[in-house]
């Protein structure tokens, strides 16, 4: 299968995969090209199949995950995504086969990747990762599972490291500019919220050490009521709503 490498020299003239033809998301994309392109000097690799196609894995060593994990010489997985009428070719089989590769020649002991323990919108189904040979290593609540695909056996087990708890009041989401759609429905949520009467906060994770002190292991993003988690989902502006009943 045709797959091709996104690097610094080729990424603004092709796409990446996420919200094609988008025009709410034109500059979401943009910044996460942006913030691709930087990643890019921590070691970050983004393959995706020569489709106009949701097809594609991005990855880079956990150390330099923006993450609050703690996974020493791992390779981490920010996203593998295979849609519509793509799935069931292999391609999830054969990208993941690239970054155990990459992995591997650079003397990594395994690979992580955080999943939930049961299907959710927005992160990676858990059996399709037990089905490649991952195991669950470590779990944080409410339902964010981390696993981990070892090929040493002297290797340290990963972790998450989630040290920060938030106590602010009123609606806080926490996120980055690694997913456009996070990005692009922020200001939207904004003003549901405002009109709904509810003081509305975001913080936009800028470094991977902000990533680490994140009250959350979900840092693409993440909404917390009052100090309490409440969904990493990033939700259209009508299930927000509906999302604001449940909060008052």
């Amino acid at each position: 299968m045709n797959y091709i490498e996104i690097t610094k020299q080729n990424i603004d003239r092709e796409h990446i995969c996420c919200a094609l033809g988008a025009k709410q998301y034109e500059q979401a994309v943009l910044e996460k090209k942006q913030w691709l392109s930087a990643r890019m000097d921590d070691g970050l690799t983004f393959y995706r199949l020569n489709e106009r196609a949701k097809v594609f894995i991005e990855y880079l060593p956990a150390e330099k995950a923006w993450v609050p994990i703690v996974a020493p010489n791992y390779m981490f997985v920010n996203c593998l995504w295979v849609s519509g009428r793509y799935k069931n070719q292999g391609h999830g089989k054969q990208l993941l086969e690239k970054c155990k590769k990459d992995a591997m020649a650079l003397g990594m002991d395994g690979i992580v990747h955080i999943v939930g323990k049961k299907k959710l919108p927005y992160l990676s189904d858990k059996n399709y990762f037990e089905y490649m040979g991952f195991e669950v290593v470590d779990r944080s609540e409410p339902y964010f599972e981390l696993m981990a695909l070892k090929w040493s056996n002297s290797a340290p087990t990963p972790a998450f490291n989630i040290s920060y708890v938030s106590d602010a009041e009123d609606i806080h989401i926490y996120y980055t500019a690694q997913c456009p759609f996070a990005v692009g429905v922020l200001e939207e949520l904004r003003e549901v919220a405002s009109n709904r009467g509810f003081a509305f906060h975001t913080h936009r994770i800028q470094s991977r050490e902000e990533a680490q002190k994140a009250p959350t292991a979900w840092t693409t993003f993440s909404l917390f009521y009052n100090g309490r988690f409440v969904t990493h989902e990033i939700l259209s502006p009508n299930k927000f709503e509906k999302l604001l009943n449940d909060l008052k």
